[in-house]
């Protein structure tokens, strides 16, 4: 069995898409998850399972939740090797930035080339972010919650969906995953 990350977008933000942790787990291990465990209300499970694929992970768990709860919710399944890769390559920790102010955005698929280069346009500063791949790095120094660099802002520039986790949300779920 293989350890993977599910990460669910827009779960238990603002009264949208409730659904309990404890509920969470149990869709989880019924839908044939092993080793389940969520942490914080925003939709993050660590799981074992014997499919190696995350495209079908992500949409078996869709459906799932789909079915259970009646909305649905987009997730992007990535392993414990993807989160302790993308903390370790982090550029803007390598920069010296405050740690407190970094994100990493997990797309859906990597973006065009074309759609990069929209993005490279934009100045926002002192906000600043780095493509690599399917990911999206980010300093927000005002705080996310004040950025114009935000989970919806790249979605709609790149026509992708993804999902935004802060640094310390990454290295909880890379230490829980390496306890499970």
């Amino acid at each position: 069995m293989k350890k993977f990350i599910a990460l669910l977008r827009g779960i238990n933000v603002s009264g949208q898409k409730q659904i309990k942790m404890s509920d969470l787990k149990s869709l989880f291990e019924k839908t044939g998850f092993q080793n389940v465990e969520t942490y914080i209300q925003s939709g993050n499970v660590i799981f074992s399972s014997n499919e190696k694929s995350s495209e079908k992970l992500e949409q078996k768990i869709s459906s799932a939740i789909k079915k259970t709860f009646g909305f649905d919710v987009k997730v992007i399944v990535v392993t414990t090797e993807e989160i302790n890769q993308a903390l370790k390559i982090n550029p803007f920790i390598k920069k010296k930035k405050d740690t407190d102010k970094l994100y990493v955005i997990f797309l859906s698929e990597r973006p065009s080339k074309a759609s990069i280069e929209k993005l490279v346009e934009t100045d926002f500063s002192p906000e600043e972010f780095i493509v690599d791949g399917k990911l999206i790095y980010l300093f927000v120094p005002n705080g996310y919650g004040k950025a114009k660099l935000n989970n919806n802002f790249f979605e709609n520039k790149l026509k992708l969906f993804g999902t935004t986790r802060n640094l310390k949300t990454l290295k909880a779920l890379a230490e829980l995953a390496e306890l499970h």
